[in-house]
């Protein structure tokens, strides 16, 4: 919106969040002829379902400042263009400190009360925090604009899914602050969705348990940029393990020991030995480059790439696209990154680009790519106050290239000892959110929606979409898609362990049990028969999947059918049926934990077996769990659920509030504060299920572990939780860097 651009009619601002979530919207205020004076918003508390509150503390309001943008960036005439010199809305003024709501004192820019010029715009941006402990449902609530010539109130609507956001994002950033990265500026950072790239170890506890801190650079920085083929020496085995042991236990380290040296072959060697002794540190290195197979090995004969994740701009991912399908096939992490303004199509993040250049990266186009991490070389490139002069002309180039480098704004001016950010900033990080709400839905174990549902509005940095309601309407399918997944967690480890039911035919015992299976897709009905031949007898029918059997015979094989009814009527051939199939011979009983293989030892990166068993066959199994803790207590655990009738796998999250999932299959993980979980697969026997989950665990969850184990049958009875093994988890494990980015 422009200072003098025609304003909307509209007043109710419609939001939708996953809980742990930002939303925003904007509210434009428009003087007449003869100006407003006073003008300031406020915000009323959500209401919500039973009773529920979002208190209008979780709100940050701004007042927009406008930029001036003398002349133009760069315009190539291709698809992407800049919109041109002209007045840019962009800093963000707090109407008070972000963090603790207090007045702000000491500020020379003060965002209310507020004058508007005659026929003039201006526009507030306001957030929203979603708490993560918050119901889903419906909420609404009131802005208000009040002004000297009279008020205006405005509706507020906001559905909260059901499902949280993850505290650290699934998306991994180094974002880089050169002289204002102070911790509450890092925490600022973190608030929209983007790591800083170093931070001190002292800080990085808290910036990693409240603020999601998810990666760091440990240094050291070659001196190999672009123009400059020159790299010092590696450093040591035992330099690199210094710099490790430095930074938080559990936290994942890489070195950014390069930048932009695609042209350097000359360095390749050297390149290999410092990757060779930063991986026997437990650090990966990232390199601004494209896949050369020069480098797809460190040199160790361990198979290991010399670049661990390659960091690549729209022009360097297009002319190497099939080396990096290769390197993201291998395992290596593909990154991308934005820069000035190099090409003609993909997204820029200069001020006169359209507001979606800056949403569309981060989680449209890296997800459909492939790519999972974001960098920028730096945010707080101040030339000039950028509250007064966003302009650069003769800094990079004789172009000019307004609000590069500068994400954020000097705090002092505004009464803060933080940095502000800038709306380029906040668009930032809704990328973030929409990358993280793909990736939920990917370990759903709907990989294929997610990605078309990507796919349609940034399939690659070629052909993207221009239009804002097309963002939304993806945002919404993706939102909408897991609240519908999002469903009910797998059951629960039983706290003790469960005495042996009569049920399954025990002897002397009549006993009654219930059938379930899977929907079929054009089902409107199904038929149930059973008995004691092999072509059984119609029993009932039933519009939902499960149906309570007659009292069985101890000792008595049974057999069952299901027929699925679609269309109206019965089909002439079953949909989908299961014949012949349960046996419930009357030495059956609960089912049981086998064990765990191996059921001891140590390290950070195991592949485990668990052998789960039901007397009646295995695929009376309904599922098994696996808690390793150092007691049996569900928070803060590595616990895991295989559910074999949705052949998916689940993981607590931290305090066991939710269970995200995967299909297996998907090559998706699954994490926590305590382990990743990847590489699952099932396979029964005879009785026996095993799966296999390859885990690897956080230095910050070492220590010796207990292995607990519990399987659950169809019926429901479970085996209790049994103790089957120990695992040692070493305080430092095998992660992967702090350098410069020098441009």
């Amino acid at each position: 919106m422009g200072v003098t651009d025609a304003a909307g009619s509209g007043t109710q601002a419609t939001i939708s969040s996953a809980r742990g979530g930002y939303e925003s919207f904007q509210i434009v205020v428009t003087a007449g002829a003869s100006g407003l004076s006073n003008v300031n918003v406020s915000v009323s508390d959500l209401q919500g379902p039973a009773g529920a509150v979002i208190s209008r503390t979780n709100y940050t309001l701004y007042r927009e400042k406008f930029a001036y943008v003398s002349s133009s960036s760069p315009n190539w005439g291709g698809s992407n263009q800049p919109l041109g010199a002209g007045w840019y809305a962009d800093g963000l003024i707090p109407f008070t400190d972000p963090v603790t709501g207090a007045p702000l004192a000491g500020a020379s820019l003060t965002a209310v009360p507020f004058n508007i010029g005659p026929n003039s715009n201006q526009p507030f941006w306001v957030d929203l925090f979603v708490p993560r402990t918050a119901p889903a449902g419906q909420y609404s609530g009131t802005y208000t604009v009040t002004t000297g010539q009279g008020n205006l109130s405005g509706q507020i609507s906001l559905t909260v899914w059901n499902f949280t956001l993850p505290m650290t994002p699934s998306l991994k950033s180094a974002f880089l602050f050169w002289t204002a990265g102070s911790t509450l500026s890092q925490e600022e950072l973190l608030r929209h969705k983007l790591f800083p790239a170093s931070s001190s170890p002292t800080d990085q506890p808290i910036l990693m348990s409240n603020y999601g801190l998810g990666t760091t650079n440990v240094g050291p920085y070659s001196g190999a940029y672009a123009g400059n083929c020159v790299m010092s020496a590696a450093p040591s085995v035992s330099q690199f393990q210094a710099e490790a042991a430095a930074e938080a236990p559990g936290l994942p380290l890489y070195d950014y020991s390069a930048d932009e040296i695609d042209s350097c072959t000359n360095l390749y060697t050297t390149l290999q030995q410092w990757a060779r002794n930063m991986h026997q540190a437990g650090i990966n290195n990232l390199v601004t480059m494209s896949p050369t197979p020069a480098l797809y090995s460190d040199g160790s004969g361990t198979g290991r790439s010399a670049v661990d994740i390659w960091v690549m701009l729209p022009l360097m991912y297009d002319s190497a696209q099939s080396q990096v399908q290769y390197v993201q096939q291998k395992g290596d992490s593909t990154w991308s990154y934005n820069t000035l303004v190099q090409d003609s199509y993909s997204p820029k993040w200069e001020i006169d680009f359209d507001p979606i250049n800056f949403r569309i990266q981060p989680g449209f186009i890296n997800q459909s790519l492939g790519l999972n991490g974001l960098l920028y070389w730096r945010i707080d490139d101040w030339i000039n106050n950028p509250w007064y002069n966003v302009n650069n002309a003769g800094t990079f180039s004789s172009n000019n290239y307004p609000g590069e480098g500068q994400l954020v704004y000097p705090g002092a001016d505004v009464g803060l000892q933080s940095v502000v950010p800038s709306m380029r900033l906040k668009w930032l990080r809704d990328g973030v959110q929409d990358y993280e709400y793909i990736q939920i839905l990917k370990n759903l174990g709907s990989a294929t929606q997610a990605l078309q549902i990507a796919r349609s509005v940034g399939p690659d940095w070629r052909n993207w979409t221009r239009d804002p309601n097309a963002i939304y309407s993806a945002r919404q399918q993706l939102g909408q898609a897991i609240n519908a997944l999002a469903g009910t967690p797998p059951p629960p480890a039983p706290s003790a362990p469960s005495n042996p039911s009569p049920a399954d035919g025990a002897t002397g015992l009549a006993v009654t049990a219930a059938l379930s299976w899977s929907a079929s897709s054009n089902a409107s009905s199904y038929e149930v028969y059973w008995g004691t031949s092999s072509s059984p007898a119609k029993v009932g029918s039933t519009s939902t999947t499960n149906y309570a059997l007659p009292t069985m015979s101890n000792g008595t094989k049974y057999y069952w059918k299901v027929v699925a009814n679609g269309g109206g009527g019965s089909t002439s051939s079953p949909v989908w049926s299961f014949t012949t199939v349960t046996s419930i011979p009357p030495t059956s009983g609960p089912p049981t934990a086998v064990s765990v293989s191996p059921s001891s030892g140590s390290g950070s990166i195991q592949t485990f077996q668990f052998v789960y068993s039901a007397p009646a066959g295995y695929s009376n199994l309904s599922g098994g769990g696996t808690l390793i803790n150092t007691s049996f207590s569900g928070p803060n655990a590595c616990w895991f659920y295989y559910n074999q009738v949705a052949n998916t796998i689940s993981l607590a999250n931290n305090d066991a509030s939710s269970w995200p999932s995967m299909a297996l299959g998907s090559g998706g993980t699954l994490s926590n504060n305590q382990c990743t979980i990847s590489g699952v697969s099932a396979n029964g026997s005879g009785n026996n299920l095993t799966v296999t989950v390859s885990v690897s665990f956080t230095s910050a969850f070492a220590g010796t572990k207990t292995v607990y184990m519990y399987a659950i049958d169809k019926s429901g009875v479970s085996s209790g939780n049994q103790a089957l093994g120990t695992w040692t988890v070493p305080s430092t494990t095998t992660t992967g860097g702090n350098g410069h980015h020098h441009k």
